[in-house]
């Protein structure tokens, strides 16, 4: 169909061309015959020209209206679908990469929660078990100090009772040298006062 039309009009352009060297084959002509102004010819030439103007003009036109831009416009129309289905998948694109985002900020968030929950469970569990070793150390060493107290005070109370025996003896004798007789309940109540006020120094 498109060798067809191209065709016609090639003829159409040519025809004008043959019509006008028929016309011109008696009467020479120098130059463009189109041109041969005051040539006896000129007006037949110009009417012969507007006529095949507009028959030329006219198969243009229809070519151009029925064949040619109506492929420009399906080309057209085809670019434009292409470019709006384009932007479609562009903006999809676009629209999964902000719900990606937004999962990634969701997850980033909760992951930093649960590791702030994880710190704190292990440092309140780190406190209450370091709280119990301490009461736990806290209570042996009582224990301790209080066994230690008491062996002090059972080993004071034994170097004294020994103190007081040495101190009665060592009174008695000195009392029954200087005297001659003793009295061993005032000596040891003696020797107990004098012990009590070192002790109370």
């Amino acid at each position: 169909m498109r060798g067809l039309v191209t065709a016609a009009v090639l003829g159409g352009l040519a025809l004008p061309s043959l019509a006008l060297a028929a016309t011109v084959g008696a009467v020479p002509v120098e130059g463009m015959p189109q041109l041969a102004f005051g040539h006896p010819l000129q007006g037949r030439y110009l009417l012969a020209n507007i006529v095949w103007l507009l028959l030329i003009f006219g198969l243009l036109y229809y070519v151009m209206a029925h064949y040619a831009l109506p492929q420009v416009g399906s080309v057209i129309a085809d670019r434009a679908a292409r470019i709006a289905a384009d932007l479609e998948a562009a903006q999809g694109a676009k629209s999964e990469a902000e719900s990606a985002m937004a999962a990634h900020r969701e997850a980033t968030a909760r992951a930093r929660a649960e590791a702030q929950a994880a710190i704190a469970e292990a440092l309140q569990q780190a406190q209450a078990e370091a709280a119990t070793r301490s009461e736990e150390l806290n209570r042996r060493l009582a224990q301790q100090i209080e066994e230690a107290e008491g062996r002090i005070t059972a080993a004071r109370d034994a170097a004294m009772g020994a103190l007081r025996q040495v101190s009665a003896e060592t009174a008695e004798s000195l009392v029954a040298k200087l005297t001659g007789r003793v009295d061993p309940a005032l000596v040891g109540r003696a020797v107990d006062r004098v012990l009590a006020a070192r002790a109370r120094a």
